[in-house]
């Protein structure tokens, strides 16, 4: 990992390779003519094709009409008064008459010709008076035709499905008024995020606060898709902000367009896309959301053409055609990014009675459940065309994070009947406790990551989010350790609390490290940055549900007082260069993730629990929250129309 720019956001983010549009020149305007010329060649070539036709016709009295391949038509003998000779019940049709009524055709159709050619002349006299606006709003017109067939093509009636008992998807609202003061500070910075994206970004994948424009990365491709209005809905849905969430509603059903010949990270569309999508219609019961997500789902489905059937980590949308990151290890797919599919492509199926979704994340399971593991580790890298594991490099952080985090919401999402996905969990958790995770000369627990049978004492501000998981995953771990899991959860928010506070902006920077005198701080340049990362209040959040300790609050409205102070410009919010500078300059990018995850985690830390009750909801990596499903052993027994 060198600079930011080529840093994998993480497996929970991945990953950040920037390649603008600069990297490739635009040739186009060199060699395009005006559409007004191009019509008239259009119609020239047809005229000419007009007078062709019309002048070089063959004369039928030069050639013999052939009907069937015989000179003459032998027809049934009914009637000889009518004309004709009488030939052993059968009555030869004349060839004179049959040339006759030939030159009443061709006749016929050279008055056809002459009159679609005058027709064509006038339409191109027409054409000729309008302006070159006029003639591009028609083309424009007409290529908007051509998609909204297309979309009807592809809008196929979904069965019904009975939705699984949904609770608590708002209100929370807090009794204690300074908890509920802090509450409506939360939601006053999602307006200010939302507002300024609606006014200066609409539509676009994420928004420039600074420059006040449109902002997009390499893993939405080149296409415009509107991540952050996806990622965002159910933030301003839990939040009250219904006139927004329409807003929001009204753009992706008319120009939501999945269409589109771009190549997009299977990983972000899904954890995004899909996520955003399904936890959409799950809370507001809007079908658009629904279809919407099932078409994008369609699209992804092509990156598992592999030999393994482990996908790729991007495909183009429109040609289905799948590759992975030329930085990846040997041409290999992501542990983080192919196991992370599971929660989004379960509720899938689910939704549609197709079990195709269902059996391409099992299928990832089985043969992961098949490989030997060194030290009993997922490495971060498997060959997707040879099955093997790429260079041993193990993290729970950016690479390999949210495979793990799956697992255990895999358990969770079924009612705790997918007994397979809890031992995957429980076995790893183990093998990631005994190797990875330390404790710093100062008492500090952190989870290194290990290289090549080296342990690096380096943490990264991805990582901090197995505390919550931590937590999340006590109840109902092996050998009743419940309270030894919850303790560990609280060890790592208390040092990623500690990468906060000792930074001079109270905010995290990217990577941390536990070096010799130097504890919780980052060295490198390039790791100081925070970029409105959510996982250090993901953790808070956790730990206020399981625990109720408030200093986990505490801890949230420092955060929240930062972001306010440091982040927010007048244009939106922005990530920060270096949170060890007292005047850091911005990087000038308000990410779809800020709003999908951090302003969210903010916001439930500060509200009552019977808001998405954790009982009845698992929030997947980008915090979408998506419901339990009771289904009996991973099955989709839950779906009449599967069953």
């Amino acid at each position: 990992m060198t600079t930011p720019a080529l840093l994998p956001l993480s497996g929970r983010r991945l990953p950040p390779l920037s390649l603008g549009a600069s990297a490739f020149p635009h040739h186009r305007a060199t060699l395009r003519l005006s559409e007004k010329f191009i019509l008239l060649l259009i119609l020239s070539a047809f005229i000419t094709l007009c007078f062709g036709a019309f002048f070089f016709l063959p004369d039928s009295s030069k050639h013999k009409r052939f009907d069937l391949g015989l000179e003459d038509v032998l027809i049934p003998h009914v009637d000889t008064s009518k004309g004709g000779k009488n030939l052993g019940g059968f009555l030869i049709h004349g060839q004179g008459h049959d040339e006759h009524r030939h030159r009443e055709e061709e006749e016929r159709l050279r008055n056809k010709i002459r009159a679609d050619h005058e027709k064509a002349l006038e339409e191109a006299k027409e054409k000729l008076k309008k302006s070159r606006d006029e003639i591009q709003a028609e083309i424009q017109t007409e290529k908007n035709k051509v998609v909204q067939e297309l979309k009807k093509k592809d809008s196929k009636p979904l069965p019904p499905v009975p939705l699984p008992n949904l609770i608590g998807i708002s209100s929370g609202e807090p009794a204690d008024p300074d908890i509920r003061e802090k509450r409506n500070k939360v939601k006053e910075m999602m307006k200010h995020a939302w507002d300024n994206y609606r006014q200066y970004g609409w539509g676009h994948n994420e928004l420039k606060p600074i420059a006040r424009k449109g902002h997009s990365t390499n893993i939405f491709g080149n296409s415009q898709m509107g991540a952050t209005i996806v990622d965002a809905l159910d933030t301003l849905y839990i939040m009250g902000l219904h006139d927004e969430f329409r807003e929001g509603q009204e753009w992706i059903d008319k120009n939501l367009d999945f269409s589109v010949n771009s190549e997009v990270s299977v990983f972000e569309v899904n954890i995004r896309f899909i996520g955003g999508l399904l936890a959409a219609y799950y809370l507001s019961g809007q079908e658009v959301f629904k279809i919407k997500a099932v078409q994008l789902a369609g699209k992804l489905l092509p990156a598992f053409n592999t030999p393994t059937g482990i996908p790729w980590a991007m495909v183009n949308l429109k040609s289905g055609v799948g590759r992975n990151w030329g930085w990846a290890s040997a041409g290999s797919s992501i542990l983080a990014e192919f196991g992370t599919l599971h929660m989004e492509f379960v509720h899938l199926s689910y939704l549609t009675g197709d079990p195709v979704y269902y059996n391409k994340v099992m299928h990832i399971r089985k043969l992961l459940q098949k490989m030997d593991r060194p030290n009993g580790l997922y490495p971060n890298y498997l060959n997707p065309r040879t099955g093997r594991w790429g260079q041993h490099h193990t993290s729970v952080g950016g690479l390999g994070d949210s495979f793990y985090e799956y697992l255990l919401k895999a358990w969770l999402m079924s009612d705790k009947t997918d007994t397979e996905a809890r031992k995957m969990y429980d076995d790893a958790i183990e093998a990631i406790e005994k190797h990875l995770i330390r404790k710093s000369n100062g008492g500090l627990t952190f989870i290194g990551e290990w290289k090549n049978g080296h342990l690096e004492r380096k943490m990264g501000h991805l990582t901090c989010f197995a505390g919550g998981m931590f937590a999340l995953g006590a109840d109902g771990s092996r050998d009743d350790k419940a309270g030894h899991y919850l303790q560990l959860g609280a060890e790592i928010a208390h040092t990623c609390h500690e990468s906060y506070d000792r930074t001079t902006l109270k905010l995290g920077p990217e990577a941390f490290k536990f070096d010799g005198g130097v504890e919780a701080v980052a060295v490198r340049q390039n790791e100081k940055y925070y970029i409105l990362r959510p996982e250090v209040i993901e953790t808070y959040w956790y730990m206020w549900r399981f625990t109720h300790d408030p200093k986990y609050r505490q801890w949230g409205w420092e955060a929240t007082q930062a972001i306010d102070k440091y982040c927010r410009v007048s244009g939106g919010f922005s990530g920060v260069k270096d949170v060890y500078s007292s005047s850091p300059t911005y990087d000038d990018v308000q990410q779809s993730f800020f709003l999908a995850e951090t302003l969210k985690y903010l916001y439930l830390l500060f509200s009552n629990d019977d808001l998405l009750p954790l009982d009845n909801w698992v929030f997947n990596t980008e915090a979408h929250p998506l419901p339990v499903l009771h289904l009996a052993n991973t099955t989709l027994s839950g779906n009449p129309a599967y069953r």
